[in-house]
């Protein structure tokens, strides 16, 4: 009985820790398109009381932006905003931040 039970426990901390351990690769010449577009298109930017760290989950009444098919098919999933001279890529169900291009 107590195998089992640690087994499910094992498995449900397993299951939500690669819910929310994403984890992206992007080229550094995917980083110098993406940084150019942000420059370029002048996107706004966003502004929070906290620091944003990968994890953090964003409030609802900040705007997420679709990602521009130009970033590549691998990010067309996720939304981004433009915060403190970095794109912050969120996935748009949940809200996380999954990662932060500087």
């Amino acid at each position: 009985m107590r195998k089992s039970i640690f087994a499910v426990v094992a498995v449900t901390l397993l299951g939500t820790g690669a819910a929310l351990a994403q984890t992206i690769v992007i080229e550094p010449e995917q980083r110098t398109r993406i940084r150019e577009y942000v420059v370029e298109q002048r996107v706004p930017p966003v502004r929070f009381r906290e620091r944003v760290t990968v994890g953090a989950v964003l409030p609802a009444d900040v705007d997420l932006v679709a990602v521009p098919e130009t970033w590549g098919p691998s990010l067309r999933r996720y939304r981004y905003v433009y915060w403190d001279d970095r794109v912050v890529l969120v996935e748009p169900s949940s809200r996380r931040v999954i990662q932060i291009i500087d």
